[in-house]
């Protein structure tokens, strides 16, 4: 009996330690590869914040109310003015164009539609006004015009949408 005792404890012991020597390496893999995603996450996250940040700016830059009192240069034509804004407005979009990667469709949609908005009205003023109109006039005019109408504050309705995206990200 007690060597049928000492048997059993021995294949115990064997089996015990087979167990510990196959499942520890497994338990630790698997850990392991837990804080690493867990590290991903952390650093996507970040990556998809500073995107949201990116977006932000674009707006607050390519908004026409912001715009034209940067880039207003005396001397241009108003066709001059006219390409050097929407010039402006590309760059700016093209330069943050890969931060679309990081964001939803709907944030980095409404960027591009204000983009698309903001030149189609510059276009739309600029044909308005006279062959000798300077690059001052379509300045005033397009403020003026975006003063009256609901396209003016676009750009913070945008904002607060891709604000609203960032938000829920850190909950």
């Amino acid at each position: 009996m007690v060597n049928d005792l000492l048997v059993i404890a021995f294949v115990a012991a064997i089996v015990v330690f087979l167990v510990g020597t196959l499942l520890v390496p497994y338990f630790r893999s698997k850990k392991k590869k837990k804080a690493t995603l867990s590290t991903n996450d952390s650093a996507t996250k970040q990556m998809q914040l500073q995107a949201y940040e990116r977006l932000i700016l674009l707006v607050d830059r390519i908004a026409l109310p912001n715009l034209l009192p940067r880039i207003s240069q005396p001397g241009f034509t108003a066709k001059e003015m006219q390409l050097f804004i929407i010039d402006n407005i590309q760059q700016e979009f093209e330069y943050n164009i890969t931060q679309q990667v990081y964001v939803n469709k709907e944030s980095w949609h409404a960027v591009k539609s204000l983009k698309e908005q903001n030149i189609a009205t510059v276009n739309h003023i600029a044909n308005l006004l006279p062959e000798d109109a300077t690059g001052i006039d379509l300045c005033r005019i397009l403020a003026e015009f975006l003063l009256k109408d609901k396209r003016g504050v676009l750009h913070e309705l945008v904002s607060e949408a891709i604000s609203f995206e960032a938000k829920k990200l850190l909950q």
